[in-house]
């Protein structure tokens, strides 16, 4: 775990199900959330539950975002921007949070990482690119932190 990690009441998270649950929450649920969530399940394939959401969704998915994805052959056709949940974040083993404060709910024995990661909404082409390269870095160390193999995913 590294320091930007935390566990509400300071034990370790073993997951509920029988693969862990990952919950990645901004504000709009269109461009960041929306990228870790795809880029997750690609290197996870099969072997994490991701959900994601925003404390004020959207009504479309970032096309900058999504065409950067659909460049690495990854495709946001099924996502559709959600509202985040108490109930979502109580069935989550993992939440990551990209912005959205304090609207996240804490749960006792949920791990929770804050991703500093900046908003791609707005931003030129080369921009985004580096977000998402940025978010699919932590997706990697994410995803090794929780004991996946991510070298061999497809």
């Amino acid at each position: 775990m590294n320091s930007a990690d935390s566990h509400a009441d300071g034990s370790s998270t073993e997951p509920v199900g029988s693969v862990p649950v990952v919950l990645y929450a901004c504000i709009h649920n269109c461009g960041r959330s929306v990228a870790a969530k795809v880029l997750t399940e690609h290197y996870a394939a099969g072997r994490v539950e991701v959900r994601s959401a925003g404390s004020e969704p959207g009504t479309s998915v970032n096309p900058e975002v999504a065409a950067v994805l659909a460049e690495r052959g990854l495709s946001t056709d099924a996502e559709v921007p959600t509202r985040l949940t108490t109930g979502l974040v109580q069935t989550a083993d993992v939440v990551v949070t990209m912005g959205c404060g304090e609207t996240c709910p804490i749960f006792p024995g949920k791990r929770y990482t804050d991703w500093g990661v900046e908003d791609p909404a707005g931003q030129e082409r080369a921009a985004v690119e580096r977000i998402v390269d940025d978010i699919d870095r932590r997706v990697r160390t994410l995803l090794a932190d929780l004991g996946i193999d991510v070298a061999t995913a497809s």
